[in-house]
């Protein structure tokens, strides 16, 4: 295999996702770039996924294993660890590539060792598969170069996550996923950034991110516990308490009429002189009728 040809690892950790695992393995499968290996790990699926997964490896010969539940990170460093490229996907077992995304990715990272991600836009689609209506699509973000202050501080759209392409090299100088921190994509591209590479987010399509009932972003304290304990691991950054601030107060808007108890917790975090538009339109959604759904 040529240098400008590399292998791919393309991860697909899979937990109870049986109605749509199948289109995101057939997306993996499906890819016009030829030097692909796929490794699938169901960690302790209780649905009908590992059934709908070993059907498919019988016809296409996957790497694929069974585990009881790991959690997200050990489950990709593990098979990090088994992974045979120089090139690194983690894919969630809801989401689609588009064809031609591997192939896209390689080329535009060849010649560029400084970039330790490579990522692209998406398009959102529901439960069953159909777009979203068009304003509410990410597909028309520009390119941009993220640094680690671009990241931690947000000045630039974050990359997606089911369109990290990840250097191997980078992973390994940053010790791979943390075990401690379940929320994967955010950590990973601060740790990386802070290493010194960049994260270019191309502007082409390359993934379509599935949004149903089970999404982990739904799941407000999961997240919001995750992102903190993220972002205090670089409490050393001169702007870290206004990062967390900043944070703070966004939660506690998306909260404010969906999770009440949640949002007051919250509300409890934010000093007085950190107040802004935001908690203010908080207060005001507390006080209107609760959100449904």
């Amino acid at each position: 295999m040529s240098q400008s040809s590399p292998l791919v690892s393309v991860i697909i950790a899979s937990y109870n996702h049986g109605p749509y695992i199948e289109q995101s393995i057939l997306s993996v499968l499906g890819q016009s770039y030829p030097h692909i290996e796929l490794l699938v790990i169901d960690d302790g699926s209780s649905d009908d996924s590992v059934e709908r997964i070993r059907r498919l490896q019988a016809e296409h010969g996957f790497d694929f294993q069974v585990q009881p539940n790991q959690g997200l990170t050990h489950t990709l460093n593990a098979a990090i660890a088994r992974a045979r490229g120089s090139l690194i996907a983690p894919f969630g077992s809801d989401d689609i590539m588009l064809p031609e995304r591997i192939a896209t990715q390689v080329a535009y990272l060849e010649g560029k060792p400084e970039v330790g991600i490579c990522a692209g836009n998406i398009e959102l689609i529901d439960a069953q598969g159909q777009l979203f209506p068009e304003k509410r699509q990410r597909r028309d973000v520009p390119f941009r170069r993220l640094d680690f202050d671009d990241m931690f501080l947000e000045r630039k759209p974050y990359p997606p996550a089911p369109t990290l392409l990840i250097r191997r090299e980078a992973l390994d100088k940053v010790g791979g996923f943390d075990p401690q921190i379940r929320l994967e994509d955010l950590l990973i591209e601060l740790k990386i950034t802070r290493a010194g590479y960049f994260i270019d987010g191309l502007g082409v399509v390359m993934a379509r991110y599935r949004k149903h009932a089970t999404n982990s972003y739904k799941n407000h304290r999961f997240m919001i516990e995750n992102i903190l304990r993220s972002y205090a691991l670089f409490s050393d950054h001169p702007r870290y308490d206004e990062v967390r601030l900043k944070f703070l107060n966004s939660m506690f808007l998306k909260t404010a009429n969906r999770d009440r108890g949640l949002a007051r917790e919250l509300l409890g975090q934010i000093p007085l002189r950190a107040w802004n538009r935001k908690t203010l339109r908080g207060l005001l959604r507390m006080c209107g009728p609760r959100e449904r759904g």
